[in-house]
């Protein structure tokens, strides 16, 4: 009766888990979303991006992030990236932008809630024709999170190695993927941080480039504005545009890319443009 028992409880489970993901078709979309719970990719039709010509006061980050993508693409060497600092500046975008201007990969995003599933991501990417680049926005670890420990299977590979047609771009306001204080609290209490906090701080070591957004100029601001009107063709003399720019930020309390998208946006409409 036990064995009998213990079949019907096997067989059930079986019925209520998620069937496995079948090989996904990666020639339908250019990018994709990683959900778990069940497994699956969602092709995206459409990736949200702005025109790389449009984001103004990176130009070094740009370069830096189109050549190591551009070698990705061609198959040769390349870093896993790391695109920190401050809110706003156009950290995600340019990641979004690269991908449309660099052909031959496939961009994946994956939130970082799902980064314990990443190990069953690779499995199906491990042996596909396709490059793949791996995309988390906004990543950052908490104290008692234990989430950074997937992430190492992409940016050490373990020892089956990271594939070589996949690479890994994050984004993240913590160059060290956790708070200041919390590093500086584990510091105070001996001469040395915790393992634990150690440990985290050294996953952002292994990423082999490291990109700083920072805040932005008045006229840095002023030019991201000027261009997004030109692109749009928003008619509206500059003096207006200047004066209403700087009052926008000022309600805001910061300047940066996205404050400048956001005031465009609320001219835009009162303009009767649409903005995409």
């Amino acid at each position: 009766m036990k064995a009998k028992s213990l079949k019907r409880i096997i067989a059930a489970l079986e019925r209520l888990s998620p069937p496995p993901l079948q090989a996904p078709d990666f020639g339908v979309a250019d990018a994709f979303v990683w959900q778990s719970a069940p497994d699956r990719l969602r092709a995206v039709a459409q990736v949200n991006k702005i025109d790389i010509g449009l984001l103004v006061g990176i130009d070094r980050a740009r370069d830096i992030l189109l050549a190591n993508t551009r070698q990705f693409a061609a198959g040769l060497p390349a870093n896993n990236v790391l695109l920190w600092g401050a809110r706003g500046m156009g950290k995600s975008s340019l990641v979004k932008s690269v991908h449309g201007v660099v052909s031959g990969i496939k961009l994946i995003e994956i939130q970082r809630e799902d980064l314990p599933s990443i190990g069953r991501l690779m499995g199906h990417l491990r042996d596909s024709r396709h490059r793949f680049l791996l995309f988390c926005d906004d990543l950052s670890f908490d104290q008692d999170d234990s989430h950074y420990k997937s992430l190492k299977a992409v940016l050490d590979g373990g020892i089956e190695g990271r594939p070589d047609n996949v690479l890994f771009y994050a984004t993240s306001n913590r160059r060290h993927l956790m708070p200041r204080d919390m590093i500086e609290n584990e510091r105070q209490k001996g001469i040395n941080p915790s393992e634990a906090v150690e440990e985290k701080v050294s996953l952002s070591d292994r990423f082999g480039l490291w990109l700083g957004f920072h805040p932005c100029s008045q006229d840095e601001y002023l030019a991201m504005v000027s261009g997004y009107c030109d692109a749009m063709g928003l008619n509206i003399s500059l003096e207006q545009q200047r004066a209403e720019a700087i009052e926008w930020q000022q309600t805001r309390g910061a300047r940066s890319g996205r404050v400048a998208w956001q005031y465009v946006n609320d001219l835009a409409g009162r303009l009767g443009k649409k903005t995409r």
